[in-house]
């Protein structure tokens, strides 16, 4: 589903020219100073290089093996190719364990707004020792071609995102080759999104290129480690140290990246076949994991988050006051403690709709509408003319019943539905689970409307706005009668004055505004009852317990060269 944050650029920048001049930072949103995370941000035993051995490979168990490796491609993002390519590839900016951006100087020394009317303009400096392992220097064609290559003008390009790319008008050349001057059609302050990762202007050049050079085989790098080997038939990837690496040396001689099922992986670690894997929500993995031999499970804030999806087109949950009752009616503390019971994780809710509990900036706004209250619940079913018959709500003889559709094989989501069934039975509405292939979940119930209720987890990125903005954007009416188009946005609700507190997110080019509108923004998303956050899920990695500088890590980018054993 594309995404829509620079088409709707242009009406919302008139929109906000004419009413919104001199916004300022937003209610309660500190000029200063960080507020510490409610959760564990990473776990990741950090220890200064110096403190790390040279030498060891780490086997690192993964459970899907990618056939397409460029992670621009639709096919490529996956946990699988990340996991591989940020080894790999080159990145503008990295990201810490709060969501915060630096500069990723192995690759680019300098990255600044040089401009901001008419346009805004960023020039980025591209590090002279910077090349690729075919030889080329990394230059301006690279990210030319990446821009041209993801911008969505092309359609045979199967692009994962249009998202930011759109939104570019041009890249030049600067002073050098090394230079490059990127001009953007409307302002936009999540501009470091942009060419992370950086593929060679060889891989983007062509569609035919684009969609198959990386299928099966990683044919250029610029990283730390290169390829040694990519077995397809094994399912195992290779890398070992690229003595042709211009930044800090790595430490470890190699990493090998093994396919594991992932009934198997419990296994494979124990009996040492795998030095680390990601452990899911499963409390018997945990406790069989711990008992094996030099083994730590470091857990911390993931980058995913539980949550339900409230559809605003059915003709029960049309009314926001059914589906501020829901919310009211549904326990989200006792939901999590169900989901992950065993886990040793805190009970503390997702409270925002754009900002985790662990990055920068978060505050919990949401009020009485993410609360338990049951009575409230009651006495918006009544205001709403859904009245107690017996045990269950009535209007015009009607039942109150919701459809709360599941994908089957996924437990949680089956878990949480019933449990979800129990709380609102207490005020008399009636839930429907029904479960449906895992592959029709998304293309015949979510998108075409045919639910009332869902459970699944997004995911979450230190882009707040580009990430989440499609998932709340406004409908469309695209000219075609009444039929409203809601691209990314399953819970088919939304408003102008939504859309416009994104684009002030988005747009203003003042770091220290961003939080507080953020959080504006998301106030007004509360009141829709759109999408109900449960909480950010936790991330629990099995290690070797001398492993250092890996684990779970959360929002924050490994430095794949400090991987390595403590000394």
């Amino acid at each position: 589903m594309r995404a829509r944050w620079p088409v709707v650029l242009a009406t919302l920048a008139a929109l906000w020219a004419a009413g919104a001049c001199g916004v300022q930072r937003g209610p309660g949103e500190p000029d200063s100073g960080l507020a510490p995370s409610p959760v564990k941000a990473y776990d990741i035993n950090p220890l200064a290089r110096d403190k790390v051995k040279d030498g060891g490979t780490l086997r690192w168990g993964l459970t899907d093996f990618p056939t397409q490796w460029n992670r621009n491609h639709i096919d490529g993002d996956g946990t699988g190719v990340k996991a591989v390519t940020d080894a790999l590839m080159p990145r503008t900016f990295r990201s810490d364990e709060r969501g915060r951006l630096t500069l990723d100087t192995d690759y680019v020394t300098n990255a600044r707004i040089t401009a901001t009317s008419p346009r805004q303009v960023v020039t980025y400096s591209i590090n002279p020792k910077a090349k690729w392992s075919d030889g080329r220097p990394i230059t301006w064609t690279d990210f030319a071609a990446q821009w041209k290559a993801m911008s969505g003008r092309d359609r045979d390009y199967r692009v994962d995102s249009t998202i930011a790319y759109e939104n570019i008008q041009s890249v030049a050349r600067g002073a050098s080759d090394r230079e490059v001057v990127v001009t953007l059609a409307q302002p936009f302050n999540e501009w470091q999104s942009l060419f992370t990762p950086l593929y060679p202007s060889t891989t983007n050049a062509t569609a035919a290129a684009f969609n198959a050079d990386w299928i099966n085989r990683i044919p250029v790098t610029a990283g730390p480690f290169r390829v040694q080997r990519l077995d397809a038939k094994g399912r195992t990837v290779t890398l070992t140290r690229n003595p042709a690496w211009w930044g800090n040396r790595a430490k470890l001689d190699g990493i090998e990246f093994r396919t594991v099922r992932p009934d198997q992986m419990v296994h494979a670690f124990t009996r040492g076949d795998v030095d680390l894997f990601e452990v899911g929500p499963s409390p018997d993995d945990y406790a069989r994991v711990r008992e094996a031999w030099d083994a730590v499970i470091r857990q911390a804030a993931g980058t995913q988050y539980r949550q339900f999806t409230f559809n605003g087109e059915s003709p029960i949950l049309a009314d926001a006051r059914v589906r501020e009752a829901v919310a009211a009616a549904l326990d989200r503390r006792g939901l999590m403690q169900v989901d992950l019971k065993g886990l040793g994780w805190p009970t503390v809710t997702l409270d925002n709709h754009f900002l985790m509990n662990s990055q920068y900036g978060y505050r919990a706004n949401a009020g009485e509408i993410g609360a338990y209250d049951p009575k409230r619940a009651g006495r918006l079913l009544d205001q709403a003319g859904w009245k107690l018959s017996g045990k269950t709500r009535v209007k015009n003889g009607k039942p109150l019943t919701l459809r709360f559709v599941v994908p089957e094989g996924i437990v949680m989501s089956g878990v949480e539905a019933d449990v979800a069934r129990q709380m609102l039975d207490r005020v008399g509405i009636r839930v429907d689970v029904r479960k449906v292939s895992f592959d029709d979940f998304f293309g015949k119930h979510l998108i075409p409307g045919d639910f009332d209720i869902t459970a699944f987890a997004y995911p979450s990125t230190p882009f707040p706005v580009s990430s989440a903005f499609d998932i709340y954007a406004n409908g469309e009416t695209g000219g075609r009668g009444d039929d409203v188009e809601w691209y990314s946005n399953l819970g088919r609700s939304g408003s102008k004055q939504i859309d416009e507190a994104m684009y002030r997110a988005g747009s203003t080019l003042d770091p220290g505004k961003v939080p507080g509108l953020l959080n504006e923004a998301d106030g007004l998303v509360w009141k829709k009852v759109n999408v109900l956050p449960l909480y950010q899920s936790p991330q629990g990695v099995a290690v070797r317990s001398a492993l250092a500088n890996i684990g779970a890590n959360g929002f924050f980018d490994l430095r794949y060269e400090d991987i390595g054993y403590a000394s």
